[in-house]
């Protein structure tokens, strides 16, 4: 799990709260599942949990499946659940680009086990909009039909991300997006740090609690963030454009190394412990398959740490463009780079309109091309040629 997913899941520290103290702002869904949990008629078996990056989707999945699974008041129990660490708890967050069929064959077979402690046994799979058409079908029997007390959990940005096969076998709960007063507001509570920088942090995070803690505890991270949005806006020509493609390439790399490097390293470290090897010792050809195997699964959660770092800079594009076009049509009030205000307008006075929404619908086309694996370098060079023109290449 990454540090934004992280910042995100928090096993509540007061009793009382289990075990949905750590969810926060979606009380019309916690009423509706506390609802199913405790009452078999309510109950679906397969669910759909909705809601733009941040507004707490796994969080609120794991405190579900900590009320399915623990009997009422067992608040051991209910921490197990909560820690991903209990035997009738199984959860898939894919480090990977996409979910693969093994993982979800894995997920389907465990399904079919009765729960070993606990009242259900729960699936929880968070990122189901990362997987591709072939590994969907491999969850339709499962979720038509699962054993009576297994329960699914799916986690997506929108039912959309989702096949209508899918769809139409999951009860659907869509969570509400925060207020970016109220993110504001929780991360000082949870971080202590000044209230204005807490506000702005939530703004450009576009109300992604766990983003918006990041950008409040880590002055490189709003440098960053503020130095790239004023290199695109500078883009003047193709050699602009190659420039900038890789200097964001090259952040996002370095980002995602700091994100990955000492998991990797610790991962390694535990291996070769299990294995009996030393430190700096030679690995022998009998167990080298196993170490080349934790090898390739790092590259994976690699290229996807990589991925998802470049699509938040393409999100922080559209944030930009955005209060362009905001401007464009006589709205000040509601931009989400306040800081910018000057470059801002004078980009609105520049362009036409159409101009811009060609921009706007430039960075969604990049945004979707980097889900089906296109070189993100080359992805940027592309777009960023029609941020410099207001022409697709």
């Amino acid at each position: 799990m990454d540090a934004e997913a992280l910042a995100d899941r928090v096993v509540p520290e007061s009793s009382g709260t289990l075990p949905w103290g750590a969810v926060w702002g979606q009380s019309d869904a916690v009423q509706a599942l506390r609802a199913a949990a405790s009452d078999p008629a309510d109950l679906t078996h397969a669910w759909l949990i909705t809601g733009p990056p941040g507004s707490g989707r796994s969080t609120l999945a794991y405190a579900f499946a900590a009320a399915l699974i623990a009997e009422p008041g067992d608040e051991p129990a209910m921490r197990q659940v909560l820690a991903g660490t209990h035997p009738d708890l199984t959860a898939l967050r894919t480090e990977g680009v996409i979910i693969s069929i093994k993982d979800a064959r894995a997920l389907v077979e465990r399904s079919y086990f009765s729960p070993s402690l606990g009242r259900y046994r729960v699936i929880v799979m968070e990122d189901a909009d990362r997987m591709a058409e072939r590994t969907s079908n491999v969850l339709l029997k499962a979720l038509e039909e699962p054993p009576e007390r297994t329960v699914w959990v799916l986690c997506a940005p929108s039912d959309a991300d989702l096949l209508p096969t899918i769809r139409s076998r999951v009860r659907t709960l869509r969570l509400r997006d925060p207020e970016v007063e109220d993110v504001a507001r929780l991360i000082v509570e949870r971080t202590g740090v000044d209230a204005g920088i807490a506000e702005r942090s939530a703004r450009h995070a576009q109300r992604h609690i766990g983003m918006a803690q990041r950008l409040a505890t880590d002055a490189a991270a709003r440098e960053r963030r503020d130095e790239t949005l004023r290199a695109v806006l500078g883009v003047r020509g193709v050699n602009g454009a190659v420039e900038v493609a890789g200097r964001i390439v090259q952040v996002a790399t370095d980002d995602a190394k700091a994100l990955t490097a000492e998991r990797d390293d610790a991962e390694r470290s535990g291996l070769l412990r299990t294995l009996g090897i030393p430190e700096g010792g030679a690995v022998p050809p009998a167990v080298r398959a196993q170490l080349n195997a934790l090898e390739e699964e790092q590259k994976r959660r690699a290229t996807r740490s990589l991925r998802d770092g470049i699509d938040r800079v393409l999100t922080d594009l559209q944030s930009l463009f955005r209060d362009v076009l905001m401007l464009q049509f006589g709205r000040d009030d509601e931009l989400i780079n306040r800081e910018l205000d000057a470059e801002l307008r004078q980009v609105a006075s520049a362009w036409p309109v159409e101009r811009t929404l060609v921009v706007v619908d430039r960075i969604a086309e990049t945004r979707r091309n980097l889900e089906q694996n296109v070189a993100p370098t080359l992805a940027l060079e592309s777009m960023l040629v029609t941020v410099a023109s207001g022409r697709t290449p």
